[in-house]
């Protein structure tokens, strides 16, 4: 009689998931998918890294666009596309050579200004409210600079992300995943789902 030994290979309950289980869509399908209706709009903003950073989490939160605003680089560049991996060919993105006609356009397309700096008025980001309904327009500014004056004077809000430490502020990249994470929970607390 012949025996025959079947060998099976169990996946582990907890582990990475492979690329081809991830269901990630297509530039095409993300361009035409519904989308946060956030903008994100990048304010002088000096490091490569962090421009490119911004672009794979605007990609990862789905939000509507970039607007890159100063000397901020524009794509296609070389050191942006070692970070954002590919998200400068789905997130769409423009261009403005000053910061009042970026808010000037946001304000004209109904987004709500929201700063991003430490401000004597600013809203703690926990707090900051979100309706299903809001059109955000957040600004992210220059790595040694911050959030210009002119964005704080513009906006309807200036949101603070609360720290603790002995340093006053994050990195850009960092601040940006922190912020758009937090809006993303926030819209979808309010019933905005993206799936």
């Amino acid at each position: 009689m012949l025996s025959f030994v079947t060998h099976f290979y169990v996946l582990p309950m907890n582990r990475k998931l492979q690329v081809t289980e991830m269901n990630r869509i297509s530039a095409e399908a993300f361009r035409e998918a519904k989308k946060l209706p956030v903008v994100l709009i990048l304010e002088n903003i000096r490091s490569l890294h962090n421009i490119g950073a911004a672009f794979r989490t605007a990609d990862a939160f789905r939000i509507e666009a970039l607007w890159l605003v100063g000397f901020t680089a524009c794509p296609p560049h070389r050191e942006i596309q070692k970070t954002a991996l590919g998200a400068t060919e789905s997130v769409q993105w423009k261009y403005f050579a000053e910061s009042e006609e970026a808010f000037s356009e946001a304000k004209k397309e109904g987004y709500k200004l929201v700063a991003l700096e430490q401000a004597v008025q600013s809203t703690s980001l926990q707090d900051f409210h979100i309706t299903s309904s809001d059109k955000i327009a957040l600004v992210l500014g220059n790595e040694v600079e911050g959030t210009s004056d002119l964005a704080i004077e513009l906006a309807d809000e200036v949101v603070e992300i609360p720290q603790y430490g002995t340093k006053h502020s994050l990195n850009a990249s960092v601040s940006c995943g922190i912020v758009l994470w937090e809006v993303f929970k926030k819209y979808a607390e309010a019933g905005v789902v993206l799936g």
